[in-house]
């Protein structure tokens, strides 16, 4: 557990959500009700959700044709598939999108509850499930993630969460998008569960670490230079 608690204490993107939950136990303390466990619950299981659906159809979205838009999508995701190892990757460089996409959901949520709760009720439930819970899910996301990808002693929970994420980077990267322990019924429900079949069909050793994409593709090989990485996904050493 050290090694990856170590790996998640540097990450940016949890930086700059602790503020925030912090402040949401700080809420839920001074205005505890039972009810406000169903914020907490609601809020954990939509980021799940979130969890699969921006890993799905956001960075596994088609690359873009143009260098720019392709290199934030390298270094957002792309360069995890095929340095999956390097802990430089495991997130993206965008620190703050985490925060500004909870600040959006928060608005709309006020919003909608707002004729129907009252103004107190419908920001502070929002803002529990927002900052409490789905802040420490996204936390056991990155806790999984991070461990799935690190060679250290990992016991049962760590191999079970290894062995379902590996899948997706060397078996078949168009399946098995939920990340977090537990959450393989998201992708029972919407048909992107592991495939023995499919996965050997639509494997191809030369590509899978590159997403489907030829690692030599010019946009690759430019991105690598743009950030500085010297090594090849298919490769031990550039000649």
């Amino acid at each position: 557990m050290g090694p990856t608690l170590r790996v998640l204490m540097n990450m940016g993107t949890l930086h700059r959500l602790l503020p925030l939950w912090i402040a949401g136990v700080v809420a839920a303390v001074v205005f505890w009700t039972p009810w406000l466990l169903l914020a907490l619950v609601y809020g954990a299981v939509m980021q799940f959700f979130v969890e699969y659906a921006m890993h799905r159809f956001l960075l596994h979205r088609e690359p873009p044709t143009d260098q720019s838009p392709f290199n934030e999508l390298y270094r957002s995701h792309i360069g995890h598939h095929e340095f999956p190892n390097d802990p430089e990757f495991f997130t993206g460089d965008q620190h703050w999108y985490p925060v500004k996409f909870a600040s959006k959901s928060l608005v709309v949520h006020f919003l909608i509850l707002w004729p129907f709760v009252g103004w107190q009720m419908a920001l502070l439930f929002p803002f529990l499930a927002l900052t409490v819970g789905s802040v420490s899910a996204f936390t056991f996301y990155e806790y999984c993630h991070t461990l799935a990808h690190l060679n250290v002693p990992k016991g049962w929970f760590g191999e079970r969460v290894t062995r379902s994420h590996l899948r997706h980077h060397f078996n078949d990267h168009e399946a098995t998008y939920h990340v977090s322990f537990g959450m393989e019924w998201i992708d029972r429900l919407f048909g992107t569960k592991y495939d023995r079949a499919a996965a050997k069909e639509r494997f191809d050793r030369d590509t899978i670490l590159s997403m489907g994409m030829n690692p030599d593709d010019l946009r690759l090989v430019t991105a690598r230079k743009a950030f500085g990485i010297k090594g090849h996904p298919t490769r031990r050493k550039e000649a």
